[in-house]
C-alpha cells in the first residue's frame, strides 16, 4: 500500500543527479535557516517592545512614588501634630524616621557590597587559556609560507 504521489516523487528524484539533489538540499537548508532567523528576529523585536513598555511603566510608577513622598511626609507630620505634639517636633520625628530608614538601607548595602568577590573561576579559566595559547607552537605550513614570501 504505497502512495502513488510518493512513487512519482521518487521517480523524479531518481532522475536527478547527485549534484542536483545536493544543490536542492542546500537551497532548502538555506531557506530554512533564513526562515528561522526571521522568526527569531520577530520574537526578539516583540520581546524588546514588551520590555520597553514594562520599563517605561516601572519608571513612571517610580516617579509617582517619588512625588508622593512629600505629601505623605506632610500627612505623617500633621497626623503626629494632631496627637498633641508641636508641629516642629512632628516634622522632626518624620525627618528622623527617614534618616533612620536611609541609614538602615545604607548598612544593608555595605554588607552586601562586602560580599561581592571577583569572578575567580572565570579569572582562573582565562589564565589557563592564556597559558595554553602561549605554549602553542605555530603551524609549520604557516612558517613555510612566510619563508617563501
Amino acid at each position: 500500500m504505497s502512495d502513488p504521489g510518493n512513487s512519482a516523487a521518487a521517480a523524479v528524484g531518481a532522475d536527478r543527479s547527485l549534484g542536483q539533489l545536493v544543490a536542492s538540499a542546500t537551497a532548502e537548508m538555506s531557506a530554512l535557516v533564513h526562515d528561522e532567523i526571521a522568526l527569531a528576529k520577530a520574537e526578539l523585536r516583540q520581546d524588546v517592545k514588551r520590555g520597553a513598555i514594562g520599563g517605561m511603566a516601572i519608571s513612571i510608577a517610580g516617579v509617582f512614588a517619588l512625588f508622593s513622598l512629600p505629601v505623605l511626609s506632610f500627612a505623617a507630620a500633621y497626623g503626629i501634630h494632631n496627637l498633641g505634639l508641636g508641629l516642629a517636633w512632628s516634622f522632626l520625628i518624620v525627618g528622623m524616621a527617614f534618616l533612620l530608614l536611609a541609614g538602615l538601607l545604607a548598612l544593608i548595602a555595605v554588607a552586601k557590597f562586602k560580599k561581592v568577590k571577583p569572578p575567580e573561576k572565570s579569572i582562573a579559566s582565562a589564565k589557563q587559556t592564556a597559558a595554553v595559547l602561549q605554549s602553542v607552537k605555530p603551524h609549520t605550513r604557516a612558517a613555510e609560507e612566510k619563508a617563501t614570501v
